[in-house]
């Protein structure tokens, strides 16, 4: 972990109970895998919001949405981690949930099965501009854009980090969801946004680019800043429609679950820019985030 510091994180994104299924090989079909199996707090903000804290930054808050079922335990799990949450307690939806299952034999790759719950009915009720005093930096997980009430959440969001200074940043975090979605709609509401954090995948459906330095290059077009995730491959910053800076990825990493490190990443990057990392020295501590997180199963520091 590199030193603390910097200025308060106000994290808006999911809160999930993630189930972790790590087997070797190809599922068995109609019968029994083994299986290492574990239940874990999980969510893409919930991650970032640790993660960043774990990389030195000494004032986060998470804003998120949870079923009566599991609030206590997961309000826990982010006071441990030195997270302030700011958790709605949804009535009727149960706190999301995804079952991940990830191949121990083929780079530890994951696949998804996810069930949002509380997750989607986020919305601007759950929101307030005074959650922003104080705020240096704020940051909206991609799956808030996912759902009628989230996006209504993002539009009041950015309106009011605009009216008080505040850079936002956004990692669209899930490439089946925008497909699903559309990029072009993803694009348009996120207009305005100053940190797009997308991964090699997402890049390339935002963009049609099949290249990752040419996706960075035109995202940067629309966006002031553009950090790529390509994993093994490091990671890149595009500024103005030009590739700035190349990363390399940490060399050597023995990787037992590649869930949650993008939000590692991510959540390192903010707190190295925070307290005032050039854009190279802070996507270099966020690869040495996910190359951590990667050793490790579940997606919490």
């Amino acid at each position: 972990m590199t030193r603390a510091g910097g200025g308060a994180l106000l994290v808006v994104g999911d809160v999930v109970t993630d189930v972790v299924a790590r087997h070797r090989g190809a599922l068995a079909s109609g019968t029994d895998t083994v299986a290492a199996i574990r239940t874990v707090p999980g969510g893409a903000g919930a991650n970032v919001a640790c993660w960043a804290v774990r990389w030195g930054c000494r004032d986060v808050t998470l804003l998120g949405r949870v079923g009566a079922d599991a609030a206590r335990w997961h309000e826990e799990a982010l006071v441990r981690a030195g997270v302030r949450p700011r958790l709605v307690v949804d009535a009727q939806a149960p706190t999301g949930s995804v079952i991940c299952l990830v191949d121990a034999e083929h780079g530890a790759e994951r696949t998804f099965l996810t069930d949002s719950g509380a997750c989607l009915r986020i919305g601007p009720a759950d929101w307030s501009a005074a959650y922003l005093d104080g705020v240096d930096w704020l940051h909206l997980s991609g799956y808030l854009f996912f759902s009628a009430t989230g996006r209504e959440l993002v539009a009041a969001a950015l309106g009011d980090a605009r009216a008080r200074g505040v850079p936002v940043s956004v990692d669209p975090a899930s490439a089946g969801f925008l497909r699903e979605w559309g990029p072009e709609r993803f694009l348009a509401l996120a207009d305005g946004v100053d940190v797009l954090v997308p991964s090699r995948d997402e890049a390339a459906l935002l963009t049609g680019a099949g290249d990752v330095e040419a996706a960075g290059s035109k995202l940067s077009g629309r966006f002031a800043t553009v950090v790529v995730k390509a994993g093994a491959a490091g990671a890149l910053v595009a500024r103005a429609g030009l590739v700035r800076e190349r990363v390399a990825a940490v060399p050597d990493v023995t990787v037992r679950d590649s869930t949650g490190a993008g939000d590692a990443f991510t959540g390192a990057l903010l707190a190295a820019r925070l307290r005032g990392d050039g854009w190279r020295e802070a996507v270099t501590e966020a690869c040495r985030a996910g190359a951590l997180a990667v050793g490790r199963v579940g997606g919490r520091p």
